[in-house]
């Protein structure tokens, strides 16, 4: 396998604890040292920490734990002496594992000092978390709790070994209390943790630290396809529908169709059409309030608008008669719609098309109370849940919620349904149990209307997939594409106008240029 492939095949790779350590254990099994893997590790860290803080006079203060995570941290705390750095050594431990206790004589015999109290750590520039690695499931003890709240409340910058210590591999809850870090260094494969939204505020950048795993040992505990993955931007740009054929048409590109809005939410029905216009899809249809259609065909004036039937409260009553559902490759339901419009939720279900089902459509499915009709349908569904509506249509996985992404990967398999569990690092499942989490977002879309452009821009995505059967590409495929070109694109508006600045109708327009800078070529 070329460098490149393996580098982004590592790149997606995320396991729990248990599935490293049994990763770990066919390494040492097959004649790995474990003394070799701690050298090699923490040379790969220095080498980064000398790149993240290139001062030669910078003085680092490392932590020091009990297991190989503290192993780790005192041959890195070596390899700096070595190399000029000043370093003090904290280790609030009075007994360490053979290996670290070791590497902790030799430190001692090299003159690198052990401070005694925490608190001079303050004296130094930058502080290294080596305390505790992967694997920790219990709280802080009291005394450890208190150093690391104390480390909290200084300004140094903080690199951690791994993990921050304190946080948990699998779920990323804090125990008790946890480093905030600087930086992390994930080392060899990405922890699940450290994607969840939990954690977002103690691991500070993350990056992986590849030290050579075998995709071998890999393959042998996760299988050739692994459950939990990350979106890369390889692999989601791989996934956008960016090459056509020349002789292409506009009826060969994909006809979406979005049911959406109300004279409450007129807007809804806005945002959904720009997001799904940003997708490229060939032809466009909206059906939406008689009272909104003019808007509509102002803002939007390549669509094709039905002009629906309106409720007493401004809700679509009923869709048109001459509207045939079967006419399209795609369906997007429920921004905007109110709980009024639950008769064409229903019908919207009962099609044979792919759909989109999100906002109220959500609520109106909860409100259903089986997913019966899901779990019957032929085509594909994608449910888009913030974390209020994955309540209330999933209540017994969402009360306590542990964990994000099995608690998605469970909805999925209860609904029969692709589940995009909303968040800052959104988790997509699919019934046959894969994962996929976008690992980057922005905060800027933490505002009202965001979703609906997500809907719409899904919507057309998958109509052109549908559209192009000689495509490689699945349904759940272009569901990780939309989500991770969806992110990107406020990653971009926030860069250029602060977070402050990315309203719902900025991002729409800000998904081409995010486009345009990861594929330029195209």
């Amino acid at each position: 396998m070329a460098a490149s492939t393996r580098t982004q095949t590592l790149q997606q790779i995320v396991v729990t604890a248990a599935q490293m350590r049994q990763i770990e254990a066919r390494l040492f099994a097959a004649g790995m040292p474990v003394e070799a893997l701690m050298e090699k590790v923490a040379g790969l860290i220095v080498r980064r920490v000398e790149a993240l803080y290139p001062n030669h006079r910078q003085h680092f203060g490392v932590l020091v734990g009990p297991g190989h995570n503290g192993g780790d941290a005192l041959v890195v705390a070596r390899e700096l002496h070595l190399k000029g750095y000043p370093v003090s050594l904290y280790c609030p431990f009075s007994k360490l594992k053979d290996l670290p206790a070791q590497h902790s004589r030799y430190c001692q015999s090299l003159g690198i000092p052990f401070l005694e109290q925490v608190e001079a750590l303050q004296n130094c520039d930058v502080l290294i978390d080596g305390l505790f690695g992967f694997g920790l499931e219990r709280s802080l003890s009291d005394d450890i709790t208190t150093t690391v709240n104390q480390i909290n409340q200084w300004s140094q910058p903080v690199v951690s070994i791994d993990l921050p210590s304190g946080l948990h591999t699998d779920t990323g809850a804090i125990l008790g209390t946890a480093v905030r870090a600087t930086h992390t260094l994930c080392l060899g494969l990405w922890k699940q943790g450290l994607l969840q939204d939990q954690a977002l505020d103690y691991a500070g950048s993350v990056e992986l630290i590849d030290f050579g795993v075998p995709l071998a040992d890999v393959w042998a505990v996760l299988g050739t396809s692994p459950p939990i993955r990350r979106v890369t931007p390889e692999q989601a740009i791989a996934h956008l529908p960016l090459v056509r054929s020349a002789a292409t048409h506009k009826y060969k590109m994909g006809h979406v169709l979005l049911i959406c809005g109300s004279r409450r939410y007129a807007g809804g029905a806005a945002l959904t059409a720009l997001g799904a216009r940003a997708s490229g899809v060939g032809m466009l249809s909206i059906a939406a309030p008689k009272a909104l259609k003019a808007i509509l065909t102002t803002q939007l004036p390549e669509a094709l608008v039905w002009g629906c039937t309106e409720s007493e409260t401004g809700a679509i009553a009923q869709l048109p008669d001459e509207l045939d559902l079967s006419a399209y490759d795609a369906i997007a339901c429920g921004p905007g719609l109110t709980m009024d419009a639950s008769a064409v939720v229903q019908q919207v279900l009962n099609q044979k098309q792919a759909i989109v089902l999100d906002a109220d459509g959500l609520n109106i499915l909860a409100q259903m109370g089986t997913f019966h009709t899901l779990q019957a349908r032929q085509a594909p569904t994608v449910l888009t849940p913030h974390l209020g509506e994955f309540k209330r249509l999933f209540p017994d996985l969402a009360d306590p919620m542990p964990c994000r992404i099995t608690a998605a990967q469970a909805a999925a398999a209860t609904a029969g349904a692709i589940v995009l569990l909303k968040g800052a690092r959104v988790a997509i499942a699919n019934p046959e149990g894969s994962v996929w989490i976008n690992p980057d977002s922005t905060a800027a879309l933490a505002r009202g209307g965001s979703g609906d452009v997500l809907t719409g821009l899904l919507g057309g995505l998958l109509a052109q997939t549908i559209a192009t059967p000689s495509s490689t590409r699945s349904i759940f495929e272009s569901v990780q594409a939309g989500v991770w070109w969806h992110a990107q694109a406020a990653i971009l508006a926030m860069q250029e106008r602060t977070i402050l600045g990315v309203d719902a109708f900025t991002l729409a327009q800000y998904l081409i240029s995010a486009l345009q800078k990861v594929s330029p070529q195209k």
